[in-house]
C-alpha cells in the first residue's frame, strides 16, 4: 500500500469553549468519513444546548459529499458533552467508544445515583475491543486501549494518523491528568509508551489544545518522534517513577473541569440526556459534596 492511499485526510474543527478540537477524517478515494468527538455547545448557566459547534462538522460533510460510517469518542469526555446523537441522526454512521466505557458508567452510576443507567454499554452502537481492526473506506484501521485518564480511553490508529483523545497534549503542554475516578498515572505512562511504539512519522491528533506558555497559534497536530523527543512530561529521558510522581503531584493542584457533571452524566449515555419527568422536562444532578 502507498503511502497517500493509507494516509486520510484530516480536517480539525476547533471549539473554544471547551478548547477542543474535533475531527472528520475521510479516506479520499472512497469518500468514506468518520468524525471524531463532536462537540455539543453547553451554557452551565442557563442549561440550555446549542448545536453550532456541530453543525460546523455537518456543513463541512456534505459540502465534500462525504459519507459518514463512524462517529466516534476517544472517551467519555468531562470537559464537553459529546455531540454524537445529533452528528449521528443528520450524517448517518455508527456511534463507537471503547468497550471499557462499562467500568466507567458503573463508576458514575454510583456517583450520581443513576438507577436506570444500564453499565453494559448498550447506550452505544459498537464497543471496540483493544486491538480491534475496522475499515475507513479502503484504510485499515485499528484501536489501542490508552487507559490511565480515564478506564476507557481508546486510540483510533487511521492508517498513518492516530487520534490519541486526552492522553497526550501538544508536546510544550504535556500530557492528560490520570486523577478521575479510574485514572491512574503509571498506567497513562504505559498507553503514552504504546502510543510512541508507533512509527515515528505516525502522525498524532490531539483531543485539546491551550497554547502552551510562549505559544501564540493553537496547534493540534504533532508526531510520534517529535512526542518521543520534546514532550515536557514524558519524553525518551523521563522515567515511570519519575512520571508518576510528577503526575500525582501536578494533579493534586488541579481543579475539577468547569462543565465535568453535566458532561460526565451525558456522555455515560453516549451523548442522550436522562428520561423526561413528568413535566416534560430533562434535568441533571448536581451531587453535593460528593467528589
Amino acid at each position: 500500500m502507498n503511502r497517500m492511499s493509507n494516509s486520510p485526510d484530516v480536517q480539525g474543527f476547533f471549539d473554544d469553549a471547551t478548547s477542543t478540537v474535533s475531527y472528520v477524517v475521510t479516506d479520499r478515494e472512497t469518500r468514506r468519513a468518520a468524525i471524531i468527538d463532536p462537540v455539543l455547545d453547553y451554557d452551565p448557566a442557563s442549561g440550555r444546548t446549542r448545536t453550532q459547534s456541530a453543525d460546523a462538522l455537518v456543513e463541512f460533510v456534505g459540502r465534500h459529499e462525504l459519507e459518514v460510517d463512524w462517529v466516534l469518542d476517544t472517551h467519555v469526555h468531562a470537559d464537553h458533552i459529546t455531540a454524537a446523537p445529533y452528528v449521528r441522526e443528520r450524517l448517518g454512521g455508527c456511534i463507537g467508544i471503547g468497550e471499557h466505557v462499562a467500568a466507567v458508567q458503573r463508576e458514575f452510576k454510583s456517583i450520581f445515583n443513576l438507577h436506570d443507567l444500564a453499565t453494559d454499554g448498550r447506550q452505544f452502537g459498537h464497543l471496540f475491543a483493544a486491538g480491534e481492526t475496522f475499515s475507513l473506506g479502503g484504510i485499515e484501521a485499528r484501536v489501542l486501549h490508552t487507559p490511565g485518564h480515564t478506564p476507557a480511553c481508546v486510540t483510533y490508529v487511521i492508517g498513518d494518523a492516530a487520534f490519541v483523545g486526552d492522553t497526550l497534549f501538544m508536546p510544550d503542554y504535556g500530557t492528560a491528568r490520570a486523577d478521575f475516578p479510574g485514572g491512574d498515572a503509571a498506567t497513562l505512562y504505559d498507553s503514552i509508551q504504546a502510543i510512541l511504539s508507533l512509527a515515528d512519522d505516525t502522525r498524532l491528533f490531539m483531543c485539546h489544545d491551550y497554547k502552551a506558555p510562549g505559544r501564540s497559534e493553537l496547534a493540534w497536530q504533532t508526531t510520534v518522534k517529535e512526542q518521543r523527543e520534546r514532550n515536557i512530561h514524558v519524553n525518551r529521558d523521563v522515567t515511570r517513577e519519575d512520571f508518576v510522581e510528577f503526575r500525582k503531584q501536578r494533579d493534586s493542584g488541579l481543579a475539577m473541569p468547569a462543565l465535568m457533571l453535566p458532561a460526565v452524566q451525558m456522555n455515560v449515555r453516549a451523548g442522550r440526556p436522562p428520561e423526561p419527568e413528568d413535566n416534560g422536562v430533562c434535568y441533571l444532578k448536581i451531587p453535593l459534596d460528593a467528589l
